[in-house]
């Protein structure tokens, strides 16, 4: 049985020595050329693209089993942001490809110099649960744009859009370069045992750090798209209804809180918090009614051991009480109304850890620039979004706060700018994709310098004398005249 064909059974098990056998295969599939090749390229990102248009009810179907995603999210949020990542690369890939020439130096005269765009090899994509139609397929838009041939690794969370993703790539790309490998920890041990060109993680810090610990036997680099506590600092001089909407947006529409760029917390002052949690209210209200528990423009939390960890959050002792809105339950639905705490203590369980989900906790402040060292005492966050009209405040929030991306006056928009950088820092992550940056991130920048057999210059070679040291003295401190100088011996 081939490497393709266990890929693709559940019924055999994929082992180190499966993986082994399919990175070989994938290696030698690469080493034929095949995947440097424009064409191949262009062919390949066309079938992603006719791919979601052919099977977008299909899509939607995957996501509402696996999360009952709104179909909405799903079109919007997946399945049109994939579509725009195919365009924007077939757009730009021979501007991308192209060499980019560059400046030499006295030193190297006469020469010429060009950076060179490289695939690094063959690539792992390992994705997430919460978009997992978006999150598995983004990512190889960048691996195949730069030519690579790359394996991926769909989350088992969201089983039905794994599924799919198996079988929709083995029917629509080319498998001697492109392959699904489904399953859950031991399939992902046996992919990461094997020596990599490049991973590409998407998922929480704790697997961050064993897929790091793993590529680094290898010496293999690795992108990691973390997460962390995405804050939102509120002012008071804004149009509370649409700051109010765009917060709502982020947080509740966004998978219903269970994404990475998600608003984690609110920082306003004492005085404003009232008006601020009066507005939340009104407006979860006409977004999701009196029930939101039973809202179909809401997702369910993903799993049980998900609930539960949510729960355990809201039943600290140290927020009990702090509840303003929301806190409905259903387990059996493994459904979370949309939740609004205020003045939670800083040392509780709900600030301690990433919420991913439908909880928002605010804290008060006196003073707003207070909240800049709120956020810079923590981890780095994935993003940091402010609402203000004050330009003082905008600037010092900019030059203040170190987050993956900041938003100024909306939340998670940035996301789908394609010519920003996508990607965390600190404990959020290491790398940037999205657009040339996707298409960069799985390139090698190849430096290469011509030069003629003219211009050999004898300071080089021995034997090393006081004239060509003076030379090398003025090569260092620069300027013709001084060059010319040390050539004729002049003070």
């Amino acid at each position: 049985m081939s490497a393709q064909d266990k890929t693709t059974s559940k019924n055999e098990a994929f082992d180190a020595d499966a993986a082994s056998m399919l990175v070989k295969e994938m290696k030698g599939t690469f080493a034929s050329g095949k995947t440097r090749n424009y064409e191949w390229r262009v062919s390949q990102l066309n079938a992603l693209a006719k791919l979601a248009d052919d099977h977008e009810q299909q899509i939607v179907d995957a996501l509402l089993n696996d999360l009952a995603k709104p179909p909405l999210e799903t079109v919007a949020y997946e399945i049109a942001m994939l579509k725009n990542s195919c365009k924007v690369a077939l757009k730009e890939l021979k501007h991308w490809m192209t060499s980019e020439k560059v400046k030499t130096s006295l030193t190297t005269f006469p020469s010429s110099a060009e950076i060179v765009s490289e695939p690094l090899g063959v690539v792992l994509v390992i994705s997430a649960w919460n978009y997992p139609f978006l999150l598995s397929l983004d990512p190889v838009i960048g691996a195949i744009a730069a030519g690579n041939a790359v394996v991926l690794k769909p989350s088992e969370i969201a089983p039905a859009t794994s599924s799919l993703l198996a079988k929709l790539l083995g029917d629509y790309m080319d498998n001697s370069s492109v392959r699904v490998v489904e399953g859950a920890v031991d399939e992902t041990s046996a992919l990461l045992q094997q020596k990599w060109d490049k991973i590409f993680y998407t998922g929480n810090g704790r697997v961050g750090r064993i897929v790091m610990a793993a590529a680094a036997k290898h010496l293999t680099p690795v992108v990691l798209e973390l997460g962390g506590k995405s804050p939102v600092v509120v002012d008071s001089n804004i149009n509370l209804q649409v700051a109010t909407r765009r917060i709502i947006a982020g947080k509740w529409g966004c998978n219903n809180g269970q994404a990475c760029i998600s608003p984690d917390y609110i920082i306003t002052t004492k005085d404003y918090a009232p008006k601020l949690v009066d507005a939340l209210k009104t407006e979860l209200e006409k977004f999701y009614g009196n029930n939101p528990l039973e809202s179909k423009d809401l997702s369910r939390i993903v799993n049980s051991n998900h609930f539960a960890r949510l729960t355990k959050l809201l039943d600290d002792d140290k927020v009990s009480g702090k509840i303003v809105y929301g806190g409905e339950k259903n387990e059996s639905k493994l459904r979370i109304s949309p939740t609004v705490l205020l003045d939670v203590p800083r040392d509780s369980l709900i600030m301690s850890e990433e919420i991913f989900g439908p909880l928002l906790p605010i804290l008060t402040v006196d003073k707003l620039e207070e909240s800049f060292d709120v956020i810079n005492s923590g981890p780095k966050p994935l993003a940091a979004y402010i609402f203000t009209t004050n330009k003082k405040l905008k600037e010092q929030f900019v030059m203040t706060v170190s987050a993956g991306g900041l938003v100024v006056n909306d939340t998670t928009l940035h996301l789908a700018v394609h010519t920003l950088p996508f990607g965390g820092v600190g404990e959020s992550g290491v790398g940037a994709y999205h657009g040339k940056f996707s298409f960069d991130t799985f390139s090698h920048k190849k430096a290469v310098l011509y030069r003629s057999f003219m211009g050999d210059a004898s300071i080089r070679y021995p034997p090393y004398t006081n004239t060509k040291m003076r030379l090398l003295k003025a090569l260092i401190g620069g300027g013709i005249l001084g060059i010319i100088r040390a050539l004729f011996g002049w003070s």
